[in-house]
């Protein structure tokens, strides 16, 4: 019998586009013949809707006209999606989740305590590893106690920015010029500035709490931008590493959707004992934070003196059609069909070991 599979998609945070475009890869990419596909949408007020359109209306966002109220029950005797058709529920029983959601209430741990709570199996990585990985200075914490070498940072609050003066001189007297602001819980370069100066910083501070309460504050690495795709549980395989070259200063959101000057090189060119120190660390961070399923580690080859330096662990990566993660997979010889079937595969194991 086919298994029931839902794809969540959209969501409410900044990353909504992005989770419409990586949803309908995916949902290309899943056999009709091994799945039953149901895909829900989750709008950016956060209401549920189930959709059964075609495929592309999800990516151009038209989906909504034509979808249908529904829950996800977090009573785990159902462990069902419950759709709503004129008042009455229907209730249609769930094998699998695949949280196609990036960013807050989705990659966060969040959406993953709900399923856990149902006692459905999903895909990706569990509440711990999604919610240390979501925010970037637990992630640096980690990284900073398993000794691998990442860049120099400090983290403030959005409230913290009434001392506006206080911040300035500790990033200047710490990091220097140039530096990087970030928001601590977003992806897909969402809310992040290069500051070159006072004046740029002040600017980016102001930008970066508008995404978020905690703000993280790196120095800039000069080197080469390199990524690559980690799959498995207590087996974990690690791909080929691929490289990012950004059509504008940095690697931020227009570059990476909008901007056809952006280039990806699969594989990169790397000395092997580089790559292998990179696949190395990859595995290591992932095991640190608990990781299982899939994610995408950056890393950073430094211009000077060659060292590898850790970037960030990404635990449900775009999966666009120009997305490293699965490029790299293909790389591998592993399609994206049976990359799909593999991570389904592997949420279905993490649950039978859970519930025995």
């Amino acid at each position: 019998m086919r298994k029931t599979v839902v794809v969540l998609f959209g969501g409410q945070s900044s990353e909504h586009e992005v989770s419409r475009m990586s949803a309908s890869t995916m949902l290309q990419a899943l056999d009709s013949e091994k799945y039953q596909v149901i895909p829900v949408g989750i709008t950016k007020e956060g209401q549920w809707l189930i959709y059964t359109g075609p495929i592309e209306h999800i990516e151009s966002g038209q989906w909504v006209k034509y979808a249908t109220p529904a829950i996800l029950s977090p009573d785990a005797k159902q462990k069902a999606l419950l759709k709503i058709v004129n008042g009455r529920i229907k209730e249609i029983p769930v094998d699998v989740v695949i949280p196609a959601l990036h960013g807050s209430w989705g990659e966060d741990g969040t959406i993953q305590g709900l399923l856990e709570m149902a006692r459905i199996p999903y895909v990706g990585c569990g509440v711990l590893a999604s919610a240390v990985c979501m925010d970037k200075v637990y992630t640096k914490m980690i990284a900073k106690s398993m000794k691998i070498p990442q860049a120099k940072y400090l983290w403030i609050t959005k409230a913290q920015l009434s001392q506006m003066d206080k911040i300035v001189e500790r990033v200047e007297k710490k990091l220097g010029y140039p530096c990087f602001v970030k928001p601590a819980n977003t992806g897909s370069s969402v809310g992040i500035s290069k500051a070159k100066n006072r004046s740029d910083l002040l600017y980016a501070l102001e930008y970066a709490s508008k995404f978020d309460r905690k703000i993280i504050v790196e120095e800039a690495i000069a080197g080469r931008e390199l990524e690559c795709s980690v799959l498995g549980d207590e087996q974990v395989s690690v791909s080929g590493i691929g490289e990012i070259l950004a059509a504008s200063e940095f690697y931020d959101y227009n570059a990476k959707y909008h901007n056809h000057e952006s280039k990806t090189i699969v594989p990169a060119d790397l000395a092997e004992d580089v790559k292998k120190q990179v696949q190395r660390i990859a595995a290591r961070i992932f095991r640190a934070v608990d990781g299982t399923g899939l994610a995408r580690v950056d890393f950073f080859l430094e211009d000077k003196g060659g060292r590898i330096i850790f970037n960030e662990l990404n635990t449900m990566p775009g999966f666009t059609a120009i997305s490293m993660y699965p490029m790299l997979w293909e790389a591998e010889g592993v399609s994206k069909r049976e990359l799909m079937d593999a991570l389904i595969d592997l949420a279905i194991h993490r649950d039978n070991g859970i519930r025995g």
